[in-house]
């Protein structure tokens, strides 16, 4: 299997999605006043792992604001999918669905199947993190094959603070 993933570095991708209030979004773009955007994508609402892991995020949300930083959230899942998932959320950051496996493998993540339909009815993307800086660029990524390497919010939001004091560089892009 072959897999494109995203050089840190590099130029993010477009990521236009269904938006339950807008109809489509590019999420790729921060909202304003945020400089910076982090997509965060999950498994679905099938994965009580990802809800824990989206509350827990809210936590962050002032820390993240405060230095200029927004944040998107997107599954694979459709809008019905999404709407009684939201019952099991208390966060106030937007989540998009729709997620297509095209996107998912232009993103690269890893896809999987669902074990059973009592699971999901789609494929579906595994964890995904990208932090993108004012410039449109991928300062951070992380992207896992099963839902239970993440990053820890608290190392991932403390460490985002710090680069964005610091003017930190981007990592990772040897040769270049």
């Amino acid at each position: 299997m072959f897999s494109n993933k995203l050089k840190a570095g590099a130029e993010f991708p477009s990521l236009v999605v269904p938006c339950r209030r807008r109809g489509e979004a590019d999420i790729s773009k921060p909202e304003e006043p945020a400089t910076w955007r982090m997509i965060v994508v999950y498994r679905g609402r099938h994965c009580p792992l990802c809800t824990r892991y989206l509350n827990e995020l809210e936590g962050y949300v002032d820390r993240l604001n405060a230095i200029d930083v927004d944040l998107a959230v997107v599954s694979g899942d459709s809008e019905a999918q999404l709407r009684e998932h939201m019952s099991r959320l208390d966060v106030t950051f937007p989540i998009y669905h729709g997620l297509s496996i095209q996107q998912m493998e232009s993103l690269g993540l890893y896809i999987s199947h669902p074990r059973s339909e009592q699971e999901t009815d789609h494929p579906f993307p595994e964890p995904g993190l990208f932090v993108i800086n004012e410039k449109g660029t991928l300062q951070v990524v992380d992207i896992s094959n099963n839902p239970f390497v993440r990053p820890n919010l608290e190392s991932l939001v403390s460490g985002l603070e710090w680069i964005r004091k610091n003017d930190y560089p981007i990592r990772g892009t040897y040769p270049d």
